[in-house]
């Protein structure tokens, strides 16, 4: 990028992009003012909540609160900018969004403050303008405090900041909008699909007390076996005698992930032939417990063909169950009441929870008697498993993309 022309432009634009100072072309009000707290939360008038402004370059007109009416108060217009004022980092300060839509009687929390432009904008221009990498740099070097940071709408007013033919702010606005009904509808069909899988998870296992389950494949009727896990299961103990060099560590959520990436650093030994060697499609047990497993993590390794994991892990491979059912059956709660019992009370160390591999495979699991229902419904949550990756990894890519973006289409 070279003076006033961006990296990235559409075709046909050429000409260098004007710079001039916010405070030439709008002028600012605060927010709501001389208000008790008895004034909230009822009456006909709304206001734009501080966390709407900080989360949307495009303010959501489903998330306001209520206030009583006041005429003294500003008014919120379509088209004004909205900016917070305070936050806890220099990174955060002075985030901002643009209001689509008059309401009427809307106004602007007491934490933030409005800039009602003069028409040199297009609406969608400057909310992505005001969330550029060049406009966010300028803003958080005037962020001022210790604990607390705050900056001042008049020295956001001093900053100077692109303005382009409004012919092009347009196609820049149209096109960071249509990424961002992207992002949010890949983000919205992850969530569906793993309120699904929740609500799934919940109702295809058996409850405690119970041998069927409340939700099931039709043609199924028998009830389901109690096994143990060692006589479906064999341990491994096979150590790594120079074959793998990959640390592997379990996390509740990822699963069985590469330990440099996940921790930012190698926890691990540089020596790994002591550790136990895990090949692709065998599990390991981290008896370590967290938030999300309170009775730790069972996982099947799946992104590696092979890597080193501790030997405080419990590692088997299976013999007589569908691998898929298995999976599933760990991502649920009704293996806990098992782990529990074998657990001897205040036994942990750090977290860590002091269970013999012997104990652990006498632990016994609810499955189905057939073979044919168990690879249904591994093969349905597998199929969950991947419509969920999809949506993220979509949902990151364009997030990615908006970002550089940001960065390349502005000056």
């Amino acid at each position: 990028m070279s003076g006033n022309v961006p990296a990235i432009r559409f075709a046909g634009f050429t000409e260098p992009w004007e710079q001039r100072k916010l405070g030439e072309l709008g002028s600012t009000y605060g927010g709501l003012s001389g208000k008790a707290k008895g004034d909230f939360g009822h009456g006909e008038a709304r206001f734009v909540p501080y966390t709407n402004v900080f989360d949307n370059p495009i303010g959501d007109s489903t998330r306001l609160e209520r206030v009583e009416v006041d005429p003294c108060q500003n008014v919120v217009r379509r088209g004004d900018a909205l900016f917070t004022v305070s936050s806890e980092t220099p990174e955060e300060v002075g985030m901002s969004c643009v209001w689509p839509s008059d309401l009427g009687n809307l106004y602007l929390n007491s934490f933030c403050f409005g800039y009602r432009q003069d028409g040199s904008f297009d609406s969608n221009y400057l909310a992505y303008m005001l969330r550029s990498g060049s406009f966010r740099g300028q803003v958080e070097m005037l962020a001022q405090g210790i604990s607390r940071f705050n900056i001042s709408k008049g020295k956001v007013m001093e900053i100077e900041v692109p303005v382009p033919d409004k012919a092009e702010q347009a196609m820049i606005g149209r096109l960071f909008v249509g990424l961002d009904n992207l992002i949010t509808l890949h983000q919205r069909k992850h969530d569906q699909l793993a309120t699904l899988k929740k609500s799934l998870l919940e109702k295809m296992f058996p409850k405690p007390g119970s041998d069927v389950p409340e939700l099931r494949f039709a043609g199924f009727t028998e009830p389901w076996e109690q096994r143990k896990l060692g006589d479906i299961a064999h341990r491994i103990t096979r150590k790594n005698e120079g074959e793998s060099n990959l640390p592997l560590t379990i996390s509740a959520q990822y699963g069985l992930v590469d330990q440099r990436t996940f921790f930012n650093n190698q926890v691990a030994s540089k020596d790994m032939s002591g550790y136990y060697l895990l090949r692709k499609g065998e599990f390991a047990y981290n008896k370590s417990t967290s938030g999300d497993s309170p009775w730790g993590a069972v996982k099947r390794l799946e992104k590696y063909e092979k890597g080193c994991v501790s030997t405080l892990y419990i590692c088997f491979g299976l013999d007589d169950a569908d691998p898929d059912l298995l999976v599933t059956y760990y991502e649920t709660d009704r293996w806990y009441k098992a782990v529990q019992m074998i657990a001897a009370e205040g036994a942990r160390n750090h977290g860590l929870l002091n269970i013999a591999p012997d104990d652990f495979f006498d632990t016994v699991l609810a499955l189905p008697s057939s073979r044919e229902e168990q690879e249904r419904i591994g093969s349905l949550f597998a199929r969950l498993d991947n419509l969920i990756t999809l949506h993220q990894r979509k949902h990151d890519q364009l997030a990615t993309l908006k970002k550089s973006l940001l960065e390349k289409m502005f000056v």
